[in-house]
C-alpha cells in the first residue's frame, strides 16, 4: 500500500510541476527517486536509475530517434521553403473569410496531415487566422480552439497514415503500421472535424447574437515569422508545395502494404537474429518516406533557399527537446512499473473492462496522457509498462493489434490537452490569449470530442472487429 501511495504522490507532483513549468528532462528523474524513496526502496536506486531509468530511455532513442529527427527536419523544410505558407493561402484564397473557421482548421489539417510539425503549424497559421477571424468579425478567442481542432486531434491520432510520432510508438509493440484500422480511423476523423466544427460554428453564432464581435486586442507589433519571409515564400508553387505531403503518405502506403509485405526479409535475420522484420515495416517504411519528402523538398527548391544550412540545423536540433523529454518519461514509467505498488496499479487498470481490453486500454491511455500533458509521453509509459499485457489479452480475446493501436493513439490524444500541457500553453502564447478566454473551447474540441469519436471506434470495433 506504502508503494501504491508513493506511486501516486509522485504522479501528482509530476503534473504538477510540470504545470508550473518545470522541464521533464528534471522532473522525470527527480520523481522517479520520490517515488523509490517513499517505497522505501532508496538503497536500490543507483541500480535503478542505471539499469531501469537509463535503460528504458535509452530503448526509447534507439526505436524513435530517427521518426523525431526526420519529422523536425521535415516540419522545418515545409516552413522555411515557403510551402505551408503557400499551401494555407491558398485554402484561405479558395474558401475565404466568409468560412473562417473551416479555412483555418483545414489548412492546419492538412499541413500536420502532411507531417509539419504542430508548432510550426501554429505559428504558421495564426497571423492567417487573425485576419480571417477579424474580417469575419468572429471572436479573437475561438482562433485557439480552430487551431486546435486542424492541428491536436484526427490529424495526430485517427487519420490512417498520419506521420504523426504518436501513430508510430504502438508498432514497435503491436507490430502494427500507421495505417492500422483504416476504416475506423476514418470514421473517427468524421466525428472529430465535424463535431469541433459544429461547436465552434455554434459558439461563433451564438457570439454573433450577442454582439462580441472580434473584439479588442493589443497586437504585438513584432514581426512574425510568416511576415519575415513572405516575399520568398509567395513564390513557391503550389504542386511544389503538395508533392512532398504526397510523398509522405503514398511513399509509405507503398513501402507498407507493397514492396516488405511482397519482399523475402529472411536475409535480414540470417544476420540479425533479434530484428524482427514484421514488426519494424512499419517504422522503417515512415522513414523511407520522410527521408525521400525531405530530399525532394531540398532538391526542388536548390536556388531559392536563403540559408539551407541554417534550416537543416534548426530542424536537426529541433528534434532533441521533444525526444529526450517523451524518452525521459519513459524512463520515468519503467522505473514507476517496476516498484512493487504498481502490481495493484496494473491489476486495476486490467481489470477496468476484464472482457474488452480496448476499454481498459483507452482508460490507461487517457489517463497517463493527462498526467503527463503529453500524448507521445502518456503513450509511451502505457505502452512500455502495459504493452504485452493488452497484446496478450487482445489475442485471448481474438482482438486485431491494428484495432489496439488506432485505439491506443486516439486514447493518448485525449486527456493530453489538460490545462499544464505545453502544447496548450505554447498555442495560447502565439494567439497572445489566456486559459480564462480560450480554454474551455479548446478542450471541447480536443477532449470532449475526441473522446465521443473513442467511445463509437470501441464500440464499432468490439462488434465488427478491426476494419
Amino acid at each position: 500500500m506504502a508503494s501504491t501511495l508513493a506511486i501516486i504522490v509522485s504522479l501528482l507532483l509530476l503534473m504538477y510541476l510540470a504545470y508550473r513549468g518545470i522541464t521533464v528532462l528534471l522532473l522525470a528523474p527527480l520523481m522517479a527517486l520520490l517515488a523509490v524513496l517513499l517505497s522505501g526502496e532508496v538503497q536500490f536506486f543507483l541500480p535503478i536509475y542505471s539499469e531501469t531509468f537509463m535503460k528504458a530511455l535509452s530503448n526509447y532513442v534507439l526505436a524513435f530517434l530517427p521518426i523525431f529527427l526526420l519529422g523536425s527536419l521535415f516540419g522545418q523544410l515545409m516552413a522555411d521553403s515557403g510551402a505551408a505558407h503557400t499551401i494555407s493561402h491558398w485554402i484561405m484564397n479558395k474558401l475565404g473569410h466568409k468560412h473562417a473557421i473551416v479555412t483555418v482548421v483545414l489548412a492546419c489539417a492538412v499541413l500536420t496531415y502532411g507531417g509539419v510539425s504542430l508548432f510550426v503549424v501554429a505559428f504558421a497559421i495564426y497571423p492567417i487566422a487573425r485576419d480571417l477571424f477579424q474580417t469575419a468579425d468572429i471572436p479573437k478567442r475561438l482562433v485557439p480552439a480552430s487551431i486546435a481542432l486542424g492541428s491536436f486531434t484526427f490529424t495526430m491520432t485517427a487519420m490512417p497514415g498520419t506521420p504523426a510520432i504518436q501513430n508510430a510508438i504502438p508498432i514497435p509493440y503491436f507490430g502494427t503500421n500507421v495505417f492500422a484500422a483504416p476504416g475506423l480511423g476514418l470514421i473517427a476523423s468524421a466525428i472529430m472535424l465535424f463535431g469541433g466544427l459544429w461547436w465552434l460554428h455554434s459558439r461563433a453564432a451564438r457570439a454573433k447574437l450577442d454582439g462580441e464581435g472580434y473584439g479588442q486586442h493589443r497586437e504585438d507589433v513584432t514581426v512574425s515569422q510568416d511576415d519575415e519571409t513572405d516575399g520568398r515564400m509567395s513564390e513557391m508553387p503550389m504542386f511544389l508545395a503538395v508533392l512532398p505531403l504526397i510523398l509522405v503518405i503514398g511513399v509509405n502506403a507503398v513501402f507498407t502494404y507493397g514492396v516488405f509485405p511482397n519482399t523475402d526479409m529472411s536475409f535480414m535475420t540470417e544476420r540479425f537474429p533479434s530484428v524482427s522484420p514484421q514488426k519494424m515495416a512499419g517504422l522503417w517504411a515512415l522513414i523511407i518516406a520522410l527521408t525521400m519528402s525531405c530530399a525532394v523538398l531540398i532538391v526542388s527548391r536548390l536556388g531559392h533557399w536563403s540559408n539551407l544550412r541554417e534550416t537543416v540545423n534548426k530542424g536537426v536540433f529541433g528534434f532533441m527537446l521533444p525526444l529526450f523529454n517523451t524518452a525521459s518519461e519513459v524512463g520515468y514509467g519503467a522505473v514507476i512499473a517496476s516498484l512493487a505498488g504498481f502490481v495493484i496499479i496494473r491489476d486495476a487498470v486490467l481489470n477496468v473492462s476484464p472482457g474488452n481490453p480496448l476499454i481498459s486500454e483507452a482508460v490507461a491511455m487517457n489517463v497517463l496522457a493527462g498526467i503527463t500533458g503529453s500524448s507521445s509521453g502518456g503513450l509511451s509509459i502505457a505502452l512500455q509498462t502495459l504493452g504485452p499485457d493488452y497484446l496478450r489479452m487482445a489475442q485471448a480475446a481474438g482482438i486485431s493489434p491494428d484495432l489496439l493501436h488506432r485505439v491506443a493513439v486516439m486514447a493518448a490524444g485525449g486527456f493530453d490537452t489538460l490545462p499544464h500541457c505545453g502544447a496548450i500553453i505554447t498555442l495560447l502564447a502565439i494567439c497572445r490569449l489566456n486559459h480564462r478566454q480560450s480554454y474551455l473551447n479548446i478542450a471541447t474540441v480536443t477532449i470532449g470530442v475526441p473522446l465521443v469519436a473513442q467511445v463509437v471506434v470501441i464500440t464499432l470495433g468490439t462488434l465488427f472487429g478491426s476494419f
